[in-house]
């Protein structure tokens, strides 16, 4: 299959900006006994971004991915040398849920051809611990040239914790657990953040970019879009989410049962939180709780960064 065939048949969904920030409260969550309230985690105006959507549906012989979902995500802060920089972005495998293994075979092939040049993922990546070697070494056969970035979520803390990060670090996927790294091309570079378990918010509740440099471009990674929201990501150029399942099973573009506080509004696709910050919420690819996807296509994300 080659790769000009995914894309073939894109047609444009819409092209929005981004909206204007308003200044969100102060919360009083600690971090190692400091409290987050005499910290300055005021949010600053976010810069405008621009963001062409689009989606490829997958031939039907690739059994677990149902579609490709692209964004051109146009920034000023994105460096010259990135213009064209590629991530694939995918979360929430549950492996052995819906998508068994020839689901995972049909993943690495698609993330192969699509060529990115970094793969970030979301976390909640298997159901049982005994899934998890053959799961990383499947997906280490994805070699981006500039790596594998990876959060965990809150399955991946609930249970074998060590033996998935001990796995992912021996396939040299990086874990960031309220970690920044960066990304180089030459002289110029970007930086992702990760976010550790954001469900705990009197642990976790001051993000790592708030020490970034509000000019360098930042992607935020965290499991669950819900986290920026309550917090302030201030220097956050664009989050990555997944673990709402796009709702998993939807009727009439309706999801009955949605793991988000905040309901339908971060369910799916390019979001604003409050503060203005863009957030594209992955449907991400298995299921949890009962086998069964209806109108929430599986998916791969895949980001374009433009310099605006």
């Amino acid at each position: 299959m080659k790769k000009l065939f995914l894309f073939l048949s894109v047609f444009v969904l819409f092209l929005s900006s981004c909206k204007s920030s308003k200044q969100i409260a102060k919360v009083h969550y600690t971090t190692d006994g400091v409290e987050l309230s005499k910290l300055d985690t005021s949010d600053t105006i976010p810069k405008d971004a621009e963001v062409l959507e689009s989606e490829v549906f997958v031939p039907s012989h690739y059994e677990g991915v149902n579609r490709i979902k692209h964004y051109d995500f146009a920034h000023p802060d994105v460096p010259k040398s990135f213009d064209g920089f590629q991530i694939a972005f995918i979360s929430d495998l549950h492996y052995k849920s819906l998508f068994k293994q020839q689901g995972l075979f049909d993943l690495v092939s698609l993330l192969k051809e699509l060529n990115p040049d970094a793969l970030f993922m979301g976390g909640d990546y298997y159901e049982d611990c005994e899934n998890i070697p053959e799961l990383f070494k499947e997906l280490s056969k994805v070699k981006p040239k500039y790596g594998t970035y990876a959060v965990l979520g809150n399955n991946d803390y609930e249970r074998c914790y060590d033996e998935s990060t001990s796995t992912m670090a021996k396939y040299k996927i990086s874990v960031l657990e309220h970690q920044v790294d960066t990304i180089r091309k030459g002289r110029e570079f970007i930086l992702v953040a990760g976010i550790r378990n954001p469900f705990d918010l009197k642990n976790n509740g001051i993000s790592p970019t708030l020490s970034l440099h509000p000019n360098d471009f930042v992607v935020l990674l965290t499991h669950t879009p819900d986290y920026a929201e309550e917090v302030s990501i201030r220097n956050s150029d664009l989050v990555l989410a997944g673990h709402t399942h796009g709702g998993q099973v939807r009727i009439l573009g309706f999801a009955p049962i949605i793991p988000s506080k905040y309901g339908q509004r971060f369910l799916t696709g390019l979001k604003y939180t409050t503060a203005g910050y863009p957030m594209i919420v992955t449907n991400g690819i298995g299921t949890s709780q009962i086998d069964v996807r209806m109108s929430s296509p599986s998916e791969i994300v895949l980001i374009t960064l433009k310099r605006l």
